[in-house]
């Protein structure tokens, strides 16, 4: 019995034994010959080259400057390998002296690890002219590598920054989604950079070889080019850009052209900042001084800069008015002051307009015909016709993270405050303050839609690659709108060449142009002042904004030219030599056919 059971323990062993070879022998066999190959067949990934963005005129505003980056063999940390380490790092010095040894160990060390088989990163960027007289030195050790790293470049530096955006290299959140960033190490920030990133940065290639234990290469087995070197193509002019922005020193604020279906020909937010010193990073001083202006040049006041529109908005709101409860017809008799409950409501002019109607508060920017006709009118009626103008909502414009601004009514205050509207809130809104807010962006389609009946999308895309981008408009006016919106467009045209008009002296445009000025107070009048300082008296931050939106030639409207100059005062004074200047060099570079 005892050996029959020993003699069924041996036999039971032999046919495991047996089992177990047969799967490792035939069964296992592709799992085998699958990890054999991922052992002699090595993937490399080819890093695309970013797409150029030149502007209307193919003049380069975004280029890849020529480089290269130094790469070393990990684990040369390891006590067996360390003096190889220092001496790598002391022969790159020796033969760069523009390196910093510092920088170099760190850079080293924070991607050294035992799982890390890759060669580092220790120099990210060095200019061809640099590294070309010792390359063939360099390129002769077994420890480094040089890889070709092109390096964006801005040749404008400052001019239209906040447009154009700047690319800087990805951080962790920016890597986990989107993988590529890993092995391409930059990503747009800001601006179209940022919008048309995925466009632009393209799309891996990739490289299959063959390798022997040594880890060199035999054989090439396959090659997948990157898609790669994509070009965009933006509507701006860049010279039209730069001349705006020399007319604009040392004041902050916006400035945008636009044609009236759209197309941006310049758009600027001051201050600007060069975009170069971001792309390998800014130093902590210069960094300081820039976020702590208070002009604030990081912000995108295009889209991102928030403001009391002001009397620009009195365009908009006329058409409300005698398309709801008044007609044109209907008349105040200003006499510079309205009492309403406890508070006095005053017109800019001390002495008042007198019987003023329609066209004239429009051309003379009357506050009283806004303050009683908004009492007929009611602030529902009011915010629902401007956000159907474009007001408080995105413009759709291609640029990220746009600001939707403020239109005040009462459903906006009870939701963000849980608070009763007040009559005297109504009256705020029909001039442009209180809590009524708007972006740049936003008065430009604004007053596009004033000169065509129409609302455009803003875009700064003109071709991708070799597609031309779609324009879009929105018909946003009823037949009635559309019936009166000829007299809302003569009463702009007499805002700029009517005697009366509040920017007709601070013109010299040779293009018949029609607009609108707004003066938005960022500091509030106390009740019991009699006499108004004057804006120039003010300190330079109390001062109020100044706007002057418009658009040209008045008989045939092509294109929004709008300035809005932060405490600048006056908007026909302190705008209105930049809006002239602005259309005589439309004309003189033929943009303009009259």
């Amino acid at each position: 019995m005892k050996i029959k059971f020993i003699l069924g323990i041996f036999i039971s062993i032999w046919l495991a034994l047996i089992v177990r070879i047969f799967f490792l022998a035939v069964e296992s066999n592709s799992y085998y010959a699958k990890l054999s190959l991922s052992n002699t067949i090595k993937s490399e990934k080819i890093v695309p080259v970013r797409g150029e963005i030149v502007d209307r005129n193919n003049k380069p505003i975004a280029i890849n400057k020529l480089g290269f980056k130094i790469q070393l063999r990990p684990h040369l940390r390891l006590k067996k390998n360390i003096k190889s380490f220092n001496e790598e790092i002391d022969n790159l010095i020796k033969l760069l002296p523009i390196l910093k040894k510092e920088k170099l160990i760190k850079n080293y060390i924070k991607k050294d690890s035992y799982y890390n088989h890759n060669h580092i990163d220790i120099v990210h960027f060095i200019s061809y002219e640099d590294i070309m007289p010792v390359y063939s030195i360099l390129n002769l050790r077994e420890n480094i590598k040089i890889v070709p790293a092109p390096k964006r470049h801005y040749p404008y530096e400052e001019v239209g920054a906040h447009v154009i955006g700047y690319v800087s290299r990805a951080n962790k959140r920016d890597i986990k989604d989107d993988k590529l960033l890993e092995l391409i190490g930059y990503i747009g920030k800001t601006g179209v950079e940022k919008s048309y990133n995925t466009y632009l940065q393209g799309t891996a290639g990739l490289r299959k070889i063959k390798v022997n234990a040594n880890n060199q290469e035999i054989q090439e087995l396959s090659h997948v080019l990157a898609q790669e070197d994509r070009k965009l193509t933006l509507s701006i002019d860049i010279e039209l850009q730069k001349y705006i922005s020399s007319m604009f020193d040392k004041k902050a604020g916006a400035v945008i052209v636009m044609s009236v279906d759209g197309e941006i020909l310049s758009a600027s937010s001051f201050p600007e900042y060069d975009l170069n010193t971001f792309v390998s990073g800014i130093s902590h001083k210069k960094w300081k001084k820039l976020s702590t202006s208070l002009d604030k040049p990081f912000t995108n006041k295009l889209i991102n800069g928030l403001y009391p529109p002001g009397s620009t908005i009195k365009i908009g709101l006329g058409l409300i008015y005698i398309t709801t409860e008044i007609d044109d017809k209907w008349s105040v008799d200003c006499r510079s002051s309205m009492p309403l409950g406890k508070r006095v409501f005053r017109c800019w002019k001390k002495k008042g307009h007198r019987k003023t109607s329609i066209k004239k508060a429009i051309r003379e920017s009357c506050d009283d015909f806004f303050y009683k006709g908004s009492l007929q009118v009611g602030i529902k009626k009011m915010s629902e016709g401007l956000l159907r103008y474009g007001l408080g909502q995105k413009t759709g414009v291609d640029l990220p993270n746009e600001f939707i601004g403020i239109v005040p009514s009462r459903e906006w205050k009870r939701k963000k405050y849980n608070r009763p509207w007040f009559i005297g809130e109504t009256v705020n809104t029909s001039i442009g303050q209180g809590d009524f807010l708007v972006t740049p962006m936003q008065i430009a389609q604004f007053t596009a839609l004033m000169a065509t009946g129409k609302l455009p999308t803003p875009h700064f895309a003109k071709m991708i690659g070799d597609k031309k981008f779609e324009a879009i408009s929105k018909d946003v006016l009823n037949e009635k709108e559309l019936k009166k919106l000829p007299l809302i467009q003569r009463a702009m045209y007499e805002v700029c060449n009517y005697p009366k008009g509040t920017a007709t002296q601070y013109l010299s445009s040779k293009v018949r142009i029609a607009g609108k000025t707004g003066t938005a107070q960022v500091v509030a009048i106390m009740q019991d002042v009699e006499d108004r300082v004057l804006e120039h008296d003010m300190s330079y931050y109390s001062r109020s904004h100044a706007w002057f939106t418009s658009y040209g030639p008045y008989k045939n409207p092509q294109f929004v030219v709008m300035v809005m100059v932060e405490h600048g005062g006056h908007g026909g004074a302190a705008a209105g030599k930049i809006v002239s200047k602005i259309y005589n060099r439309l004309l003189k570079l033929k943009y303009i056919k009259q």
